[in-house]
């Protein structure tokens, strides 16, 4: 004799204490609520975490931006994870919409770490089946997870932002060579000439350039558009502002995904040449340093369409055109 169960699929969306503005727009997006999750620290600062209903087969999508202090937050999902698997979850996936350590993605002097990586180890000990993340420092980490990733990006969101504020006539720019290949995409989609700042970094000091030294490519005259994935203390995109500025550019924005905004990136924006810079709310913008300079856009409804194609088990790279 043989016992038949049709099974059901049960998506479960959980989200930890870093960034719940943009959980709850995810859920919203997703017809769904932020699942009930009791989270308390200790007074030691430990973290204490259950679940407050059955998770049992679910397909669980537990979601944490890596934003300060990005210690706790990374340990927050950890015990999520681990906590969903214990509770016997069908598939956990966890939704990063920033990779914490992303930029500590290889050994560029000895005796250094791979941080990127052992985050990835942590993430697939805790018990993850699956990452979802926007617009990675390096895409190589990918390569770090022996199972699915899935690299969101918010190009479409800022494209479709560009276009509706000026119609065409811009320059793109990279930063540096390092963004070339996401300034090509940029400049693709906008059918906008491409230019490329060249500069120096100094390895003596961490979150610190030197002045761009020379501008690849015609910017005289033009608005021109810095992207870049993420802006940290603002010093590469401010001074890039400047020198863009200084070769003849007419106006100067900036596009980027994730604003990290350590200090002193709010003073240095608000005195940059920069007219606007344009930002998701992949990390939480505090109100203090939301100047009348910065525009933020929402990551929630691309978030929302991958959480759901997954749960579908239909294709991600469709909603990107294959540009993610």
């Amino acid at each position: 004799m043989s016992v038949e169960i049709a099974t059901r699929k049960r998506l479960v969306f959980a989200a930890g204490r870093s960034n719940p503005e943009l959980a709850a727009e995810i859920a919203a997006e997703l017809g769904t609520e932020v699942a009930e999750v009791e989270l308390n620290d200790f007074a030691n600062g430990e973290i204490y975490m259950r679940y407050g209903a059955n998770v049992r087969g679910a397909d669980v999508f537990i979601f944490q931006t890596h934003t300060h202090p990005i210690n706790t937050a990374i340990m927050e999902q950890l015990i999520m994870i681990d906590a969903a698997k214990r509770a016997s979850a069908k598939r956990i996936s966890a939704v990063i919409p920033f990779y914490g350590y992303s930029r500590q993605d290889r050994k560029a002097r000895g005796r250094e770490p791979i941080s990127a990586r052992l985050l990835a180890d942590m993430l697939t000990a805790a018990g993850a089946d699956r990452v979802l993340s926007v617009d990675l420092h390096a895409d190589q980490i990918q390569g770090y997870f022996d199972f699915p990733f899935d690299h969101l990006t918010a190009l479409p969101l800022l494209v479709d932002h560009l276009k509706e504020k000026f119609n065409g006539d811009l320059v793109v720019v990279s930063p540096d060579a390092g963004r070339i290949r996401v300034a090509e995409k940029f400049a693709g989609r906008l059918h906008a000439p491409l230019a490329i700042l060249h500069k120096r970094r100094r390895s003596d000091m961490r979150n610190a350039s030197e002045t761009a030294l020379e501008v690849i490519g015609e910017v005289e005259g033009k608005r021109c558009v810095l992207v870049d994935d993420m802006i940290d203390t603002a010093g590469t995109v401010t001074n890039g502002a400047k020198v863009l500025m200084d070769f003849g550019a007419e106006e100067v924005y900036a596009c980027v995904t994730h604003p990290i905004l350590s200090d002193p990136a709010t003073d240095r924006i608000k005195n940059s040449p920069i007219k606007e810079l344009i930002v998701t709310n992949t990390l939480p913008v505090p109100s203090e340093k939301l100047i009348d300079k910065i525009s933020v856009l929402s990551i929630a409804p691309i978030v929302a369409k991958t959480i759901r194609a997954v749960f579908e088990d239909k294709s991600v790279s469709e909603i990107f055109q294959g540009e993610n």
